[in-house]
This record gives C-alpha cells, structure tokens and sequence, in this order.
C-alpha cells in the first residue's frame, strides 16, 4: 500500500486521501485484489478516525469484509482498540458485518462474548443483527460457549433473553463445540450456578453428553461442586430423570413425520408466493366466517314460539350439509395460515396466532348459536375436536404458539365447576413452566364466565373460582415437590 495512503489514513485527513486519488485514480484498485491486506480502513478503525473511515466506506465498502495478515477485519480492530463510535457507525452501514468472521472463525459479537458487555454493543449487535447468535467459531464455539468459559454472566443473561424469542434456542443452548460440549457443561466445570439456572431454564439438556460420556452434573460431580449439582438435580429418582427425555424426543419425532405429511412443502414457498398465498386464505376465512353471520334463509326471530331465537331456519340436514363443507374450508385455510405464519419474527407470529385462535373460537361459537338441534351441534363440536389436535401437531412442527393452543383447548372443554379442573389440568400439561401466561388464561376464561354468570342464571358462578383456586394448588404443589428434592439431593451429596 502506498506509503502516503497509510499516512493518510493514520491521521484521519479526508484531504489528503482525495489528493492522491487526484493523482492516481487507480490508488484504491490494487486493494481490492488482494486477498489478506491492512487496508486504509484497517488502518482509520485501529487510530478512531470515524470521518475517514466512513469516507472509506463510501468509496469501497467491500473493505469492510477484508481481513489482514493477523485475521482480523476492520470492525474487529475497532473493537480491540475500544473505538465504540466508530463500531457503531460501521454496523450502521451494514449490519452484517457483526457476522464477519476473522482469525479462528470469531465474529464482533464473539469478542464482545469474551471481554464484556461495554457500552451495550451485545445489546445494540443483537438488535441489528439477531441471528448472528448462531454463528460459530472454529473450535465450534457459539457466543454462549465464550460468555461461559469468561465467566461472563451479564453477556449471557443478554444472550439467553434474545435465544427465548427464537425459533431456533434449544438449538442454539445445546450446541456442542469440538470436544461435545454444551455451554451448560462448561458452565458445569467452572462451578458457575448462576448460570446453569439459566441456561436450564433456556431449554438446555441436562442430559447431553461430550465425547468423554458426560453429561453436565457429571462434570460437576468430578468437581464435587455442590451448588452447581444442586443446580442440575432436576429429579431425585433417576429413573425418572432418563426416561422423561427418551419420551419427549420419541414424541416429538412420530409428531412432525405426522405433520409432514398434512403440511408437505409448506418451507419451500418463496416469500412472494407465500405473501399471495397469505391474501388467498384471508379473503377465505372472511367469506367462510361471512357464512355463520348470515346463514341461507335467515335465523328464527323472536315471534317464533317452536323455535329459539337466533337458530337457522334450515332443516337439520340441509344445515349439516352447507355448515360441514363450510367448517373443513375453514379449518384448512386456518392452519394453512399457521403454517405459512413460520418464518416471521416470533413476537410478531406469536400475537397472530392468538388472533387467529380467537377466531376459530368466535367462528365455532358463531356456528354453535345458529345450529338448529341438538345433534347437529355434536356433529360440529367433535369438528372442532379435530382443530384442536391439529394445533397439538402444528405446535411442534411449525412453532405454533402453546398459548394460542391453550385458548382454542380450553374453550372446546366444558364450561363448569368440574369442567374447569379438567381445564385447568389440560393448562398445566402445556404451560407447565409458564405461570404468567396460564395465569392469563385462565383470569381471562374466569372473568368471560363470570360476565356470562351475570346475565344467565344457567351458567355457574363458583367456576371462575374453582379454576383459580385449581391453578393456584396446583403450581403450590409443583413449587413445593421441586423444593423438597433439592432438599432430599443436598442431603445425598
């Protein structure tokens, strides 16, 4: 590189760099072609000068991307020297190149993985660019990996809180590096509780094994760290503790080779494709939900002494055969559009899928008003049986949300004082470590019966009370057995 250019560039003077571009136009060409090289943006992001490399962006914004003879890319440099502005200005340019990798595949967001937290930069790199949570080094190290090994728990409490939005966390928390380890083995060896609680509670597999055979109380044990076993003693009877594992991935393995087969192909769309697809099913769960407001021949009125109010005029059958086809449209178009719902950003897919769950539940309730017998109304409820274990399907293979499932479940439950213990049991086997939103759930469902209570004698008062006081006993009794076999497994060690 020409000597005056490194000057240039070492001072921050804009000036003279437009100078020898004056003077040779092709001062600038000659970096391009070589592979390793210490650019001038090298140079301006080790000494802080942002106006020149900002002016060095603007001219050759592959720059950025280079690395020179020490592996390291311009942005990486400006980090070790602690230039935060200068980083900042850079992602501001382009985002990705918080996942450049340089010497030993490690990114900007690995670095910041291994020195700390400063300035909010993970923070800042993570809203810029969250899935470079997933890049790895060459020793297969992720973020998580380096946050452990430097100890450094406010990065993996940043880490750990941006993987719970994702699709991709449990993969992400048991990823193994070259010698099989997890993060949560790591965490293990260096006796660091803390951050086994939370990584346990991110999904991590307390079962997983390095290539050595052991699992992550294995190496705590070696140690004899006592808080770090407590920490991984998440049940007192072996036996138990295997088996729950092996059952999980056996489900989960029959349940998406079942959802495959009804959703084949539904990850190859292009986004265009799947954007029209999207306007198709909406204008088909608009006219199908048109239907059950205004049914063929109208609704008895209240002059109507044989009839209730607000029944379909049609005759039973007539009524089953319009009413049928109508709800397999509607379950087909509404979980086509779960399924289609898949690649957008989880908070975002998640509210979406609570709206469409309470648009199933007004679709079914809609249809439950107009229904002329009682029959029919069977013939229909066992339909919406089978959108509900359709969710249970799609919850696994297309990261349909538990808690929209847990709207759609409880609603097709009985709404009564002994309904509401099998409800508040089928809240528990799918919110088990979700409190909160259990909690919601069922103060929602409470207080809609209660509003019913008021103005039907028929529904019963005592069943939002039943179900809270369910809910409450409950998760008591979980709290306290978890509390006792910490206590029995602190005994034993």
């Amino acid at each position: 590189m020409d000597q005056s250019l490194r000057t240039a560039a070492r001072n921050g003077n804009v000036s003279d760099l437009y100078a020898l571009i004056q003077r040779n136009g092709n001062v600038l060409r000659r970096l391009d072609k070589v592979e390793f090289i210490h650019t001038p943006l090298h140079i301006a992001a080790e000494e802080g000068c942002t106006r020149f490399a900002m002016e060095m962006m603007n001219l050759k914004p592959s720059l950025a991307r280079k690395l020179n003879h020490q592996g390291l890319s311009p942005i990486h440099l400006a980090l070790e020297k602690g230039h935060t502005e200068l980083v900042l200005r850079l992602m501001e340019i382009d985002k990705e190149l918080v996942r450049v990798k340089g010497k030993n595949g490690e990114t900007p967001l690995h670095f910041i993985s291994k020195v700390g937290n400063h300035d909010d930069l993970l923070d800042k790199f993570l809203e810029a660019c969250s899935d470079c949570i997933q890049d790895v080094t060459t020793q297969n190290h992720t973020a998580l990996h380096i946050a452990v090994e430097n100890r450094r728990l406010d990065v993996l409490q940043v880490l750990i809180k941006m993987l719970k939005k994702k699709d991709y966390c449990e993969e992400v928390v048991n990823r193994k590096d070259e010698d099989g380890n997890t993060a949560l083995h790591l965490a293990a060896s260096n006796n660091q509780p803390q951050m086994l609680k939370l990584l346990l509670n991110c999904k991590a597999d307390k079962h997983a094994t390095n290539q050595a055979g052991s699992t992550a109380l294995d190496v705590a044990q070696q140690h004899n760290y006592r808080e770090s076993i407590t920490a991984l003693l998440g049940c007192f009877i072996p036996v138990v503790s295997n088996f729950k594992p092996k059952l999980e991935k056996k489900v989960v393995s029959y349940v998406t080779k079942a959802s495959s087969l009804i959703f084949r192909d539904m990850d190859n769309i292009s986004g265009d494709d799947r954007n029209a697809l999207l306007v198709i099913l909406g204008l088909l769960l608009t006219a199908t939900f048109q239907a059950t407001l205004s049914p063929p021949g109208g609704v008895w009125q209240d002059g109507n002494t044989l009839k209730k109010p607000g029944t379909s005029v049609m005759d039973p059958s007539a009524f089953l055969l319009f009413y049928i086809p109508t709800y397999v449209v509607f379950i087909v178009t509404f979980f086509l559009t779960l399924a289609l719902l898949k690649p957008f950003p989880h908070g975002f897919r998640t509210a979406l899928q609570v709206l469409l769950a309470f648009l199933a539940l007004c679709f079914h309730q809609s249809i439950s008003f107009i229904v002329p017998t009682y029959s029919a109304y069977v013939i229909l409820s066992l339909l919406s049986k089978v959108v509900f274990i359709l969710m249970v399907l799609m919850c696994i293979a297309y990261q349909v949300s538990k808690f929209s499932i847990s709207i759609v479940g409880c609603w097709i439950l009985p709404f009564s004082s002994s309904g509401a213990v099998i409800q508040v049991l089928f809240l528990f086997v799918f919110l088990y470590d979700e409190f909160l939103k259990g909690t919601i759930v069922v103060v929602g469902y409470g207080l809609s019966f209660a509003v019913y209570a008021t103005v039907d004698d028929y529904f019963d008062i005592t069943y939002p009370i039943v179900s809270a006081g369910t809910w409450l006993f409950i998760h008591l009794c979980r709290f306290c057995i978890k509390q006792s076999t910490k206590f029995c497994n602190i005994l034993c060690f």
